[in-house]
């Protein structure tokens, strides 16, 4: 049994100002998402304070946090070097200073000489002798807590004292019991008040080792039903689009579809995968049921064209495609390679492929939303500007998203709510620009294709991807050859420029990425504006050298993007803008400055800029050491493993156990609820263990489901609809 928890009545709400809709303090509690009582319950401590005992300074070490009492034998405020308040306190075994910095007056009448106080602090020694600096103050005497003090994450203007009383409140309120019978509980997992308790107040002989031990029984009950509540959520959605109506796209395959004709033009047969993933889509779009797919693969494994054969299916069956890409110069490399393919066999049957942004003239723009609204443009590749309100589509049935995770879930909301109304009885044909169906019977969803460069790990994607069918490249076109990766120091960049001479002499092209555009105050590292200009000097005049960064306008970065993939541009100095859909076959080095900045996925991305043609090619990581002439351990990990290896889904798997699930999928910023106390590299028993329970609870015992569900994640389920 754990050690009894001591937790304090609950205290009254935070007073409101009058007239006033919530206080200062709900709206910080807010912030940090703590609106009801499970939230606050749920809301664990960061580290944990020893309140409940007093040490005499004779038996403590510098560098500890400890707590004593005492009496201020003498206090002062002082000017120099700058104003600050120091006291001398005297606990009958030895002296120790406090000093502050920022202090009140009534902290200045707390430590007059006399007083009787007891303070904590870390304790450090200096030529002063012992000093605490900046110690909590209370008065002697003080009932000492039963239980370690938790610690908790908070924000500027909510103090952890306030933040307590919030979190002992809500605990004490929040409804826990056991909705999951404990028969179907992991054996040995603790109940889950009784686990909360032990977690947000142990008791004082709990050792911080056994806290933080995540295979305790108090966190195996955590990460049990969080888990669970993810599986279940997952499952619903599943299940919700299955009962929802989607185009069945069935045209027929014969050598005069848009589909046989784009494979009898291509200039390469498409790999083993491209074609088993084009098998998968072509099953999910005949269905009634919405497609909602993942497709994944490592740079370079040829995602644009299974989305392309995947856009000829649709347009088979007379219905419209969308492609939106989360930047334009990614969005203007699909556009380049699906005009090149389709516009030519598209024209044949009085249809084109149209392009839409936010960067177009108005009178383009407004050009294009036509054509799109008449049903001339079979596919539409662009931006975010796809699903703004202008933009109508005739019948749109298939919606494909690239590098999804860079998307909010609105974003992703409102694409699919570009689908068309329900069909009427009248025969397709693709022969045509068709008219409008008819909007009896009600709306239809579009079918869903995601697509990412970022391979997913087999655990993340049995979690957080639960309710997607996954295609996966796992093989590189013939003809790619392998990029030699090499860690260089800073203080070596002359090498690395005699380097690049060396593949303009071959007639070869380099990128050189930079972190910043420009000279920044805050941050001490090389700009790509400079790098420009420097290496501009050092190559000479016959060489070309560009920039191309995130501030330009977009006919400028166009220009700059043509100059360098006809090869008039020798070298090209960018931020991350290429970062993904930048595809120069004669680009054979790339140089990363600052490797030591970039996340393991980006460096990888980057890489995949070169090795796209026949010649050798290698990644150069140019990295800083600093003054300790070393980088920081997750730096290090990073650069390891690019050196180490070329594969994606290894990459992927280093990568998430570097930054963990929320960073790696980018879902911090696009608002999708992460998993707060499961590990997805440790924890797959008991995620075997919720993907097996959720379908028998559902079926079973729904109303548990739904209960279990809106317990953990609340309005936060309807994320994982998206």
């Amino acid at each position: 049994m754990p050690a009894k928890s001591a937790v304090a009545p609950a205290p009254d709400a935070p007073p409101r100002a009058p007239g006033s809709g919530e206080s200062q303090v709900q709206r910080a509690l807010k912030k940090l998402g703590l609106v009801r009582d499970i939230d606050f319950a749920l809301y664990l401590p960061m580290r944990y304070e020893d309140e409940t005992r007093v040490v005499r300074l004779v038996d403590t070490r510098d560098g500890d946090t400890v707590q004593v009492e005492g009496v201020i034998t003498d206090s002062e405020v002082v000017f120099r070097p700058r104003r600050q308040l120091i006291a001398t306190l005297d606990d009958g075994s030895d002296t120790v200073q406090l000093r502050f910095f920022n202090f009140y007056p009534s902290q200045q009448k707390q430590l007059a000489p006399g007083a009787r106080v007891r303070v904590r602090g870390e304790i450090k020694g200096g030529f002063v002798g012992r000093t605490i600096m900046h110690p909590t103050v209370k008065a002697a005497g003080t009932p000492l807590p039963l239980a370690l003090t938790p610690i908790y994450s908070t924000i500027a203007g909510l103090a952890q004292p306030v933040l307590r009383r919030a979190v002992q409140a809500g605990l004490a309120r929040a409804p826990l019991h056991a909705i999951v019978p404990n028969p179907m509980m992991p054996e040995g997992a603790w109940g889950l008040r009784e686990a909360l308790s032990f977690l947000h107040y142990p008791a004082p002989d709990v050792a911080v080792a056994t806290l933080e031990d995540h295979s305790h029984p108090a966190w195996q009950r955590l990460k049990a039903e969080e888990l669970l509540a993810q599986q279940l959520s997952q499952l619903q959605a599943r299940r919700e689009r299955a009962a929802q109506r989607a185009p069945a796209l069935r045209a027929p395959a014969d050598a005069g579809s848009l589909h046989a004709q784009l494979l009898g033009v291509l200039p390469f047969q498409p790999t083993g995968a491209q074609q088993r993933a084009d098998r998968e889509i072509a099953i999910d779009l005949a269905r009634t049921q919405p497609m909602h797919r993942l497709l994944q693969g490592d740079v370079g494994s040829g995602k644009t064209l299974v989305a392309a054969l995947a856009a000829a299916r649709c347009i088979d069956a007379g219905f419209q495609c969308a492609l939106m890409a989360p930047t334009e110069i990614l969005a203007s490399q699909h556009f380049g390679k699906l005009v090149g393919w389709l516009d030519p066999l598209l024209a044949a049957r009085g249809l084109r492929v149209a392009w839409l942004t936010g960067s177009q003239k108005k009178k383009e723009r407004e050009a294009m939303e036509a054509i799109v609204g008449n049903g001339e443009a079979a596919l539409v590749v662009g931006t975010h500007a796809v699903i703004s309100e202008k933009v109508r589509f005739r019948r749109l049935a298939l919606a494909i998203v690239d590098e999804q995770h860079r998307f909010g879930v609105a974003q992703r909301l409102a694409l699919r709510g570009k689908a068309s109304p329900a069909p009427d009885a009248r025969t397709v044909t693709a022969a045509s620009p068709v008219p409008p169906l008819a909007a009896e019977g009600g709306a239809l969803e579009p079918h869903l294709l995601m697509m990412s460069a970022t391979p997913i790990p087999r655990t993340l994607a049995m979690s957080y991807y639960a309710d997607l069918d996954v295609s996966t490249l796992d093989e590189l076109p013939p003809g790619r050859t392998p990029v030699v990766t090499k860690l260089v120091a800073e203080h070596r960049r002359d090498e690395v420029i005699e380097r690049i001479r060396g593949q303009l002499a071959q007639g070869r092209q380099v990128y050189w990425v930079c972190p910043l555009i420009e000279e920044s105050e805050a941050v001490d590292l090389r700009n790509a504006t400079a790098t420009r200009d420097e290496l501009a000097e050092h190559l000479g005049d016959a060489v070309r050298v560009g920039l191309l960064h995130s501030r330009m306008p977009t006919a400028e970065k166009q220009t700059v993007m043509a100059d360098f993939t006809a090869g008039t541009l020798h070298v090209l100095v960018s931020t991350t803008v290429i970062e993904v859909g930048v595809d120069v076959p004669n680009a054979s080095l790339m140089v990363i400055e600052h490797a030591e900045r970039f996340g393991l996925s980006q460096l990888h991305q980057l890489r995949g800029r070169v090795g796209r043609g026949a010649a050798a090619s290698a990644c150069v990581l140019l990295y800083a050491t600093g003054d300790s002439g070393r980088v920081g351990e997750a730096a290090r990990a990073r650069l390891k493993a690019m050196v180490e290896t070329g594969d994606g889904f290894e990459i992927a798997r280093r990568d998430l156990e570097i930054r963990g699930p929320g960073e790696f999928l980018g879902a911090r910023q696009s608002g999708a609820p992460l998993l707060r106390f499961a590990d997805l590299s440790t924890d797959l028993l008991l995620l075997d263990w919720a993907r097996d329970l959720a379908p028998r609870l559902l079926d079973r015992h729904p109303e548990l489901a739904r209960e279990h569900v809106d317990r953990w994640l609340g309005t936060k389920a309807e994320y994982l609809k998206a």
